[in-house]
């Protein structure tokens, strides 16, 4: 490329526990959960004292009360989470334009040029982070790199509250003794299959020739093949206008196609909260799942009739699940299109 790409990977840190803890601040320094008090319900996020416990995201509610029976669990407000969202985007775009929303609590920023004319990415990063202190008391890492793979590795070099630059000549020696499970992609079972073939970290995966990684991985092969090199040409992104409002997860670990209902209340709910805050009623339900190796299937289903309420949609994604292929899946995806003004077409709820 002509010229070396500066791009800064934010993510907040614990956002959802974060954020409930400034509004309730008499929770801070316990192990607080966010999340449903319910047996089907999962973790949103956990608290970096709950996560001393061993807490995550997206492990069972009941898992959660074994390792910490102290544990408090507080219900997500994610029209909250929304509006603090946004407001952090306000402050991405007074640097730039070129913003990849990934989720509500991070995104890359290609700064390579920016409308503060800052001339190293460090010192963008640092403004940016203490601009999202001063409006929302809350803190973000950040990562910066010459490419979005870099990135978002670095900024979880120094969680909570920090930041860690790669500059392109470092790419190399910052990647060699990195473990493989820090490639975005490589899950368990992948990394399981490398374990067993003797590859510990990227730099073992560096001496693999790209056939042998074709042979060994198919097309996820390829990207192996430049990752190891610090290779992604991968553009940031804008958001493009949304034609569907959706919902997902993504999962510290694959799970199988057997465990994929018990996450669906949860996003139902959300989804939910999401349609009746725009006052919108649809009429088609998809259901995303991703495996660790990025192959992506979606099952949809249109109704004669809008969904009607928060346990239709449970109900839905749970049939369209029995749609899917078998596998091992790390993202669940639920979304809604085909919207209408909330109450135009008081119908009976039937598949078409």
């Amino acid at each position: 490329m002509s010229e070396t790409r500066k791009i800064i990977h934010i993510d907040m840190d614990a956002f959802y526990a974060s954020v409930e803890l400034r509004e309730q601040p008499h929770l801070r320094g316990k192990p607080v959960v966010v999340a449903w008090d319910t047996a089907r319900s999962v973790i949103c996020a956990a608290s970096y004292e709950a996560r001393a416990f061993g807490l995550r995201s997206a492990m069972s509610v009941a898992t959660a009360k074994r390792l910490c029976p102290q544990a408090i669990f507080v219900p997500p407000h994610f029209d909250l989470y929304r509006q603090v969202s946004q407001q952090i985007h306000a402050i991405f775009r007074l640097h730039t334009d070129l913003i990849e929303p990934i989720s509500l609590d991070e995104a890359y920023l290609d700064v390579t040029e920016n409308k503060q004319n800052i001339p190293y990415a460090n010192q963008i990063a640092k403004q940016i982070r203490a601009q999202i202190w001063h409006e929302t008391g809350l803190t973000a890492s950040a990562g910066i790199a010459p490419n979005k793979f870099i990135a978002k590795i670095a900024s979880d070099w120094r969680k909570p509250n920090g930041q860690f630059v790669v500059q392109p000549h470092e790419v190399e020696d910052f990647l060699r003794d990195l473990p493989l499970g820090k490639i975005w992609g490589v899950g368990k079972k992948t990394q399981q299959k490398m374990n067993a073939l003797g590859w510990q970290t990227v730099g073992d995966l560096r001496q693999i020739s790209r056939g042998e990684l074709l042979n060994l991985f198919g097309k996820f092969g390829y990207r192996l093949y430049d990752l190891a090199r610090g290779v992604d040409e991968r553009a940031v992104e804008p958001e493009r206008e949304r034609v569907q409002i959706s919902t997902e997860i993504t999962l510290p670990e694959n799970i199988f196609l057997r465990d994929v209902p018990k996450y669906l209340p949860d996003l139902a709910k959300d989804l939910w909260q999401q349609m009746q805050r725009h006052h919108i009623d649809a009429h088609t339900l998809t259901l995303k799942l991703k495996t660790s190796e990025f192959q992506i299937f979606t099952r949809s289903q249109t109704y004669s009739a809008v969904l009607p309420e928060c346990d239709a949609l449970f109900q839905a994604a749970t049939q369209l699940a029995t749609r899917m292929p078998q596998g091992e899946f790390r993202l669940i995806g639920l979304g809604v299109s085909h919207l209408q003004p909330e109450g135009s077409q008081p119908e009976l709820f039937q598949a078409a």
